[in-house]
């Protein structure tokens, strides 16, 4: 896709965040709202009614594109390889969602080529919505305001690091203190990718595996700030579903820092 057809995206896909977040909001979670899923993580009545808004919203504005969401049926992506599909993540941070904390986010992703070329995060208890599309830059906007353009902290040192709330292993922070990380801050979901892409923080490592949609919209956004989002080799992610859905682990910091593998 080409910088127009980018462009002309952009703003329904952030109506179609805003309306996710909008549905999850509308949500008052009772016990019986929530469950475990195959593999342990939780999953609400939330979850699934942000799935159906941003799956109607993306079905009508990109009809024969496919859609690999959390809450879909991801199993049957891996069973061929998609040129170009969505990828979503209808509510990041179900676990801070269930205890009554901000930091779950939703995530879209346009993948082409393997690639995220477009992403879109919405923070609904923040009112934040952030996004980027390929050579188009990465902005964040706060409270339905005016677009501003986001960019990592220029430093070649990293100070303060973004960790999981739910995932800091002890592998990571002792790859934080071999990178002399004096702060370190958790947060849950793609929010701390985020962070690193306007400044907030200067790193953020993920030593444990994460799925597509947990990362796509976010390494849209980072990079296109001037982020580099790798692998525990140093790779650019990819993101092709055919070679499976889960990654072991990553690494998001500013473009001025040459930092060595956790």
């Amino acid at each position: 896709m080409d910088r127009e057809q980018l462009a002309a995206l952009l703003p329904p896909v952030r109506r179609i965040a805003r309306a996710a977040g909008e549905a999850i909001r509308a949500v008052s979670l009772e016990p019986e709202d929530v469950c475990d899923k195959a593999d342990g993580s939780p999953l609400t009545r939330a979850d699934l009614a942000s799935h159906e808004t941003i799956l109607a919203g993306l079905r009508q504005l990109q009809p024969a594109l496919p859609v690999l969401s959390e809450e879909g049926d991801p199993a049957g992506a891996e069973a061929g390889r998609w040129d170009a599909f969505w990828c979503v993540d209808p509510l990041d941070g179900t676990k801070e969602f269930i205890r009554g904390l901000g930091d779950y986010t939703v995530n879209i992703a346009l993948v082409a080529d393997a690639q995220p070329v477009l992403g879109v995060i919405h923070v609904p208890a923040a009112d934040v919505l952030y996004w980027a599309a390929r050579g188009l830059g990465a902005f964040r906007s706060t409270g339905g305001g005016p677009p501003e353009r986001i960019a990592p902290n220029p430093c070649r040192t990293p100070v303060k690091a973004v960790a999981s709330r739910s995932h800091l292993s002890p592998e990571t922070g002792e790859y934080l203190r071999r990178l002399g990380v004096s702060e370190t801050v958790q947060r849950g979901s793609s929010v701390k990718i985020c962070a690193v892409a306007d400044g907030s923080a200067d790193v953020y490592p993920r030593l444990g595996p994460t799925c597509l949609w947990d990362t796509a919209a976010g390494t849209a956004i980072a990079r296109e700030a001037g982020c580099r989002v790798v692998d525990l080799q140093g790779n650019d992610l990819s993101y092709d579903p055919s070679t499976g859905l889960k990654r072991p682990g990553f690494v998001v910091y500013p473009k001025s820092m040459a930092l060595p593998p956790p």
